[in-house]
């Protein structure tokens, strides 16, 4: 495995909150849990340390790592009375840079971006700014000023790749992502692993579709968004139309089409959600969400800020692992007596074994430092 950085503990989790979309960023005195009408929220009003961050196109309530990296820096506000946090949301890649411009010139002193689609907006604002400092979820630090919050997510994936194997009863298990970044198939690399080892494990012969690791084959988003819950309802149809039982979205907003594809199903399909836990994040498809492969992402962010806010920024990369516990799979919440004791023992045997290197996750997506 791959020498970490350890992340600090999580803090304590506040409510999200929503935001328009495509505004430049402007201050306003929003309380926590309240949207501001310049579509910029401010999470505090009296902190003298000034933390913002930047959505992707997903989106702030994308129930995902948008939704996360805003947590992480509320909770922040809530640890350090110092810290005041702001967000803008982004609806299209054009406003990445406009968005992180805005930031600078507010004054903010730590500017956080959300996801691999911002890293070009990032490092060109870093180069303009170079007193700036700046902090991006999914990608990796670029010395001096950026620092990168990576998640080894191939690793939690893999143990869901294993849950899904050891709970399927078609034989099939399903996978797609909303856009074919690396930050997204390496999730998808990690659960075909996962299966993989467990038909080698077990002699059998469970598929998965949507994916292909060896070739690099499968689906993706036709419009490569992480907002299109109509695609991800179409695309979760087809494999259960293909005889998927259990999928796993790898696609944010759009992955909670999926989930109401496997509403719809009535018991035929159900799914394993992705970054959060999706019992808590999608309320309204608890009921199919078998558990979670999580992405500390809300840890990592509050740490980065907190950490900046007491003069100790640093551009060096924090990888989440299952060590660290960056990465894992979320409690089963209803289907708890459904899952076979013998699979959960299995399960904590093979997290052990990739912690300890017996098992060698090979997926060419895993971060590097």
């Amino acid at each position: 495995m791959k020498k970490t950085v350890q992340l600090a503990a999580a803090v304590a989790a506040v409510g999200l909150t929503l935001t328009a979309c495509g505004s430049k960023p402007v201050a306003t005195s929003s309380s926590p849990g309240t949207s501001g009408s310049s579509g910029s929220t401010s999470a505090s009003a009296t902190g003298s340390y000034k933390a913002c961050m930047v959505t992707d196109t997903g989106g702030l309530d994308d129930h995902s790592f948008n939704a996360e990296s805003w947590a992480g820096m509320q909770d922040a506000a809530k640890a350090d009375s110092a810290i005041t946090v702001q967000n803008a949301t982004s609806t299209t890649e054009n406003d990445y840079a406009s968005n992180i411009a805005g930031f600078v010139s507010a004054g903010c002193k730590l500017i956080v971006t959300v996801g691999f689609a911002m890293d070009d907006a990032t490092v060109a604002s870093a180069k303009k700014n170079p007193t700036q400092d700046y902090a991006i979820v999914d990608n990796t630090s670029t010395a001096p000023k950026i620092q990168g919050l990576q998640f080894d997510t191939a690793q939690g994936a893999f143990l869901g790749g294993y849950f899904a194997a050891g709970m399927t009863k078609t034989g099939k298990v399903a996978t797609f992502g909303g856009a074919n970044y690396p930050t997204v198939t390496v999730y998808m690399d990690g659960f075909w692993e996962g299966v993989q080892y467990y038909n080698q494990q077990h002699h059998t012969s469970v598929k998965v579709l949507g994916w292909n690791e060896t070739t690099k084959q499968g689906t993706f988003d036709s419009t490569q968004s992480f907002t299109d819950e109509a695609g991800g309802k179409q695309i979760a149809a087809t494999f259960q139309a293909e005889g998927a039982d259990i999928i796993f979205p790898v696609a944010g907003g759009t992955g909670i089409g999926a989930l109401a594809q496997a509403k719809a199903s009535n018991g035929a399909m159900n799914a394993i959600w992705v970054d959060d836990d999706g019992f808590y994040s999608n309320p309204a498809y608890a009921s199919v969400v078998m558990t979670s492969v999580t992405k500390g992402i809300a840890t990592a962010v509050s740490t980065a800020v907190v950490a900046a806010a007491k003069g100790d920024f640093s551009s060096t990369s924090t990888i989440g692992t299952l060590a660290n516990d960056g990465t894992g799979l979320a409690p089963y919440h209803d289907f708890s007596s459904k899952v076979p004791a013998t699979l959960t023992t299995e399960l904590a045997t093979v997290k052990q074994d990739i912690i300890n290197g017996t098992i060698t996750i090979t997926s060419k997506n895993q971060p590097t430092p």
